[in-house]
């Protein structure tokens, strides 16, 4: 199989993109469980790219359902070296309007209920998470936002709470008062895993609503959120063509050597299974 280029994160209309080619549904097993979905596998000018709808095709599957230890192994195991995911946020900020985009930098982790990393089972290792997304994929995102002329924003502060529900007007205050820009549902434990399985991560977050903070301003709701939500899906299909043009991008973001000290555990203590189990994230340091 050609190498893929980027591996995409989203939702299912991502992947209905104008020149797209040979897309194939390629089905990963893990060792821990299925994937949100099939990987959808194509050509897009002249790159190969791997899109996953997180939620499953359809929409079946709760931020808490989702298995994400499985869709970023299977990524790992498709040999993606980046992920961009593409994700609905709500505005904690009077300057980030509906429609805006934004190249978060910072997580804060608000959930409550998820495996959020491989390790265990007599392995462990600690990465480091004080930069938790990609610099060097981030800022071409960035940059050819800029250069399409959309509204987008470098840099921000996601707050990912548990959902499915949406905030109380407590709570939204409350995060704007900690100082946080937006708020989702999923990607702070992508990037987590993401960074184990030395992949090199970016979040293009699409705004589409101002929470339930705003005093002028409808409360969020399922249907306001979607009719937005067209059109920034529509400006990220845009980013995502002119992206694959400028892979590969220049590897100095250190993000394929994020366990090279991260793990502690004394080699021989390690279980035969553990070691074929995590053999697609550790298997350059543990033999």
């Amino acid at each position: 199989m050609a190498k893929i280029e980027l591996g995409i994160i989203g939702g299912s209309g991502l992947y209905d993109i104008e020149g797209i080619k040979n897309l194939k549904a390629t089905a990963i097993t893990t060792p821990f469980g299925k994937p949100s979905d099939q990987y959808m596998i194509g050509d897009l000018n002249g790159k190969r790219i791997a899109f996953l709808p997180r939620h499953a095709r359809g929409h079946k599957i709760t931020p808490s359902e989702i298995n994400y230890r499985a869709n970023i192994f299977g990524f790992k195991k498709l040999g993606v070296e980046k992920i961009l995911s593409v994700s609905a946020v709500g505005s904690m900020r009077e300057d980030l309007v509906p429609g805006d985009l934004m190249v978060v930098d910072q997580f804060f982790d608000r959930t409550n209920q998820r495996k959020s990393t491989f390790f265990g089972k007599g392995l462990v290792a600690h990465v480091g998470m004080a930069n938790p997304v990609c610099p060097v994929l981030s800022a071409a995102v960035y940059t050819i936002g800029q250069k399409l002329g959309f509204r987008i924003h470098r840099g921000g502060n996601y707050i990912c709470i548990e959902g499915p529900q949406f905030s109380t007007k407590s709570e939204s205050e409350i995060y704007r008062r900690w100082g946080v820009d937006v708020i989702g549902m999923t990607n702070v434990t992508e990037a987590k895993l993401a960074r184990e399985a030395e992949i090199c991560y970016s979040t293009l977050a699409l705004i589409t609503d101002y929470d339930v903070w705003h005093a002028s301003e409808a409360a969020v709701s399922g249907d306001g959120v979607i009719k937005v939500l067209l059109g920034n899906v529509s400006k990220a299909k845009t980013i995502i063509k002119e992206l694959v043009n400028v892979l590969p991008l220049k590897s100095d973001c250190h993000c394929d050597r994020a366990l090279a000290d991260a793990i502690i555990t004394t080699r021989e203590k390690i279980s035969a299974k553990t070691k074929k189990d995590l053999q697609v994230i550790v298997g350059k340091y543990i033999k």
